[in-house]
């Protein structure tokens, strides 16, 4: 009897002592989460509490391209007839004027084109005057109609080869109303057709280009853009006439732009060319240069705290929900965007309900200092 009761008293005992270590061990994890704070030390630590509010926030989006000339603007140089390059000053970065020669072409060809033409020219007065005679005479059943209709035939037969030849000469520069046989040019000017700068230059004198060749490549850089590469996911926050802010990988600089196209077909990687009109041109901006750019994206109504009411603590984000009066539990929380004194925030687990929390709005570095030396 006495050794069961002795027993029983054990027992008791045991639990007893492994409630008081559950409650010891209890209360110690709460104090690793739960700080309380009396009246005195919530007013000395100016601790305010209040409600999520709903913000429309501003976000950074951060994407890249580069500069781009529209093809309008971007010019390749040609001789439609070939020839040998006789003399050129042209080197990549001149700049150029519209109408400036850049180029002096020779070749026996403009000498044949020329004289064809002047024959051609000469012919025509005789034809032009036998055509006019038979004419009068077939009206008069002078001469048959079989001759007037030749005359008729050769007549329209030159007329045609002089027109064809006079734009042949005009496509080469000579000016054909100015011809004689006193000013034949064994060489032809090749004219800058654009305002820009020289981008390429594809030869050398004494070089022959065929008409297909491309001589030079002029650029005017007055209309250029900025071409950025948006992925799909993004897409839904481009509009026409958003502002861009561009800079380059060296310079502090930034230029504004504005979204003029976005691009309608998706590459095999899932982008999508969005294009930009710089405000204003930058003389340092070269078509080709690489570009970074930050895109202000507009956010829907969000739950959003004071920057304040957010500390960081363990490379994690927290913010202190109320429990009751003066007691305060450690609540992680993602950051979302920020702008004018709030940040967006989500809860890390995502089955709780921002909306059903008070928050310490103001206070909440004093609440993890205090926290911490609790910890400690």
């Amino acid at each position: 009897m006495n050794k069961y009761i002795i027993f029983i008293a054990i027992s008791l005992l045991t639990a007893c002592g492994g409630a008081k270590q559950a409650d010891e061990t209890s209360a110690k994890e709460e104090s690793g989460t739960t700080v309380t704070l009396t009246d005195a030390q919530s007013k000395n630590a100016d601790v305010q509490v209040g409600k999520a509010e709903m913000k429309s926030l501003s976000s950074i989006l951060k994407v890249n391209g580069i500069i781009d000339v529209p093809p309008q603007n971007m010019v390749s140089v040609s001789v439609p007839l070939g020839g040998y390059l006789k003399s050129t000053k042209l080197l990549p970065g001149m700049h150029v004027g519209k109408g400036d020669v850049i180029a002096v072409m020779e070749d026996q060809q403009y000498i044949q084109l020329q004289q064809d033409y002047l024959n051609a020219q000469a012919k025509f007065k005789y034809i032009e005057g036998e055509y006019f005679r038979q004419k009068d005479l077939n009206a008069t059943k002078a001469s048959s109609d079989k001759v007037f209709q030749q005359a008729e035939a050769d007549y329209k037969s030159q007329k045609i080869l002089m027109k064809s030849l006079y734009e042949k000469l005009k496509l080469i520069g000579i000016n054909p109303d100015n011809l004689n046989e006193n000013n034949l040019s064994r060489g032809i000017n090749v004219y800058s057709p654009i305002d820009g700068f020289v981008s390429k230059v594809n030869v050398n004198i004494g070089k022959y280009v065929n008409p297909a060749d491309v001589l030079f490549e002029l650029v005017n850089p007055a209309d250029i853009h900025l071409n950025l590469t948006v992925f799909e996911k993004d897409l839904n926050k481009f509009t026409i006439g958003q502002k861009v802010y561009a800079y380059t990988n060296n310079a502090d600089k930034k230029y504004t732009c504005e979204v003029i196209l976005i691009g309608k077909s998706l590459s095999v990687e899932r982008s999508v060319e969005v294009h930009c009109h710089f405000e204003e041109y930058d003389k340092g901006l070269i078509p080709g240069m690489y570009m970074n750019a930050n895109v202000e994206v507009k956010s829907s109504n969000a739950p959003a705290l004071p920057d304040d009411a957010i500390v960081e603590f363990e490379n994690k984000h927290y913010v202190f929900i109320q429990k009751s009066a003066g007691v305060f539990e450690l609540f992680e929380v993602l950051p979302g965007s920020s702008e004018r004194g709030f940040t967006e925030i989500v809860p890390a687990d995502k089955n709780k309900d921002i909306n059903n929390y008070r928050f310490a709005i103001k206070g909440a570095y004093a609440l993890l200092m205090s926290l911490k030396n609790k910890s400690e």
